[in-house]
């Protein structure tokens, strides 16, 4: 059975007054809306005070001892959340206009007074309070609030730092990332355009994000786009935003990707790959400051730093014809290349092991480790794709090797024979473009030896089964060749 609802408590007033008529006239007048306290004398309602919080008191101005703006002095000092209102005569209106201030009267009513008009002042003067609490408390959340977000924003700063800053560009000592990345933090605290250069998977939107976290503008958004993987008609509508109508399915306003970026980052991909039409559109956004939604009749200004990127090399492209010199110029305020994985062989192990301890982590194998035979392996490879096909190749070796020990064996044969993928003709291209058939020969075969020894592990018995040889026989090619377990 559900209990039944407690009435809520009335509020509390307290009436002061040495005459009993007259207390007995307020209470009856009071006590259907409000818990009515009465005394006699400054004396009794202090000591009322001290043992029952009260809303409101009403005090009459002639007391034995102490008038009612004395004792409503006092009440205001020590009780100073109470509403207090004095009742008095004509004859005393001089002296409590002169105490209304010191005492913090909130109304004083004259007498003989009006029913309705006692009532209706104690009510007021009952929301007057409840409207200061709900103000107080609402003042010291805010500033609580205030303090709270003060406090997250800073940790919030650290924590993008931290997990996007130029130390969190992995690389070995003395890589040539080292000069890169010195040179975008320099850059990063200027809010001028950057343009990032480099092969396609080496990172160039890692190093946007780290000058974004580095600037002045790291409070605010960083949003991408590749612009390579959006049709033009759609490009213009996802940057620039359109309104409602301006073609079929938009129904309702959409905010392009440049007013949601206002005060932050925009890194715009591949930005070699869009037409000229399209460049002529964004060479205006960045000069004017503004965008115009697709259907829009008037601009939008926006407050944006731009950092793009490209694999293509964009001087080449201009004087070709395909890409505006104006927007080169307009985009490439400080140029940046960062060079690929081939360039900086040291940074391959590092990269390795941290992409290992994160792909593990995903696919649910942790602890998974990296031995000196496979790193080897990896080292001696091109990496054609960059970071992004040393990740795939490593997802791809985790999710089909059992165990924790991630053994050469693992990897694609490519990677074993160190030759980039390239189709068909792979191992055509392996082969060198001169020298005798036998010494043709002589390099196809070690290739084909090193990669069967790898993938069984160094097991010389094993690999020599599936060459069709002998122990003694892969033995002697072994050391013509030069082939020794790492």
């Amino acid at each position: 059975m559900t209990p039944p609802l407690l009435p809520e408590a009335l509020p509390t007033v307290l009436v002061v007054d040495d005459e009993v008529r007259s207390q007995d006239a307020m209470r009856r007048t009071l006590d259907e809306d409000f818990t009515v306290f009465t005394a006699s004398s400054a004396d009794e309602a202090r000591g009322l005070l001290q043992r029952q919080p009260v809303s409101v008191i009403l005090c009459d101005q002639r007391m034995p001892g102490m008038t009612g703006v004395t004792f409503l002095k006092e009440v205001r000092e020590q009780w100073p959340e109470t509403v207090r209102i004095v009742i008095s005569g004509y004859t005393d209106s001089e002296d409590i206009i002169a105490g209304i201030n010191e005492a913090g009267i909130y109304q004083y009513i004259l007498k003989p007074w009006a029913p309705d008009h006692l009532l209706d002042s104690v009510r007021n003067a009952v929301e007057a309070q409840t409207l200061q609490r709900q103000t107080s408390r609402l003042d010291l959340e805010l500033r609580t609030s205030n303090r709270v977000l003060r406090q997250r924003t800073a940790t919030q700063m650290a924590q993008a730092r931290s997990s996007f800053g130029f130390d969190r560009i992995v690389r070995a000592p003395g890589s040539p990332l080292d000069l890169v990345c010195a040179m975008a933090e320099r850059t990063a605290r200027y809010d001028i355009p950057v343009l990032v250069l480099g092969e396609s998977g080496t990172g160039k939107e890692l190093l946007a994000r780290a000058i974004h976290y580095a600037s002045p503008r790291l409070t605010g958004p960083f949003v991408v786009e590749n612009c390579a993987a959006i049709p033009d008609s759609l490009l213009e509508s996802e940057l620039f935003g359109h309104k409602r109508g301006a073609f079929t399915g938009a129904y309702e306003d959409h905010p392009g990707l440049f007013q949601r970026a206002s005060g932050g980052t925009v890194f715009l991909d591949e930005i070699g790959e869009t037409s000229p039409a399209f460049q002529v559109k964004l060479l205006r956004v960045l000069q004017e400051g503004e965008v115009r939604p697709v259907g829009g009749a008037r601009p939008v200004p926006v407050d944006v730093r731009v950092i793009a990127a490209t694999h293509r090399q964009l001087e080449q492209r201009v004087r070709d014809g395909l890409f505006r010199e104006d927007l080169y110029y307009r985009i490439a305020g400080i140029t940046i290349t960062v060079p690929p994985l081939r360039e900086r062989v040291a940074d391959i192990p590092p990269i390795a092991r941290q992409l290992v301890l994160d792909v593990a982590a995903e696919l649910g194998h942790p602890g998974a480790t990296l031995p000196d035979e496979a790193m080897a392996c990896l080292v001696a490879y091109p990496w054609p794709g960059n970071i992004r096909e040393l990740r795939n190749e490593i997802a791809r070796a985790l999710a089909l090797h059992d165990g924790t020990r991630l053994d050469a064996a693992a990897f694609s044969s490519r990677v074993l024979q160190g030759r980039a993928a390239g189709g068909a003709d792979d191992l055509t291209a392996a082969i060198p473009q001169s020298g005798t058939l036998g010494e043709r020969l002589d390099v196809i075969e070690a290739m084909l030896l090193r990669e069967t020894l790898l993938r069984h592990r160094w097991n010389k018995t094993r690999a020599a089964q599936e060459l069709g040889l002998s122990r003694v026989g892969l033995r002697s090619k072994m050391q013509r060749f030069g082939l020794d377990k790492p």
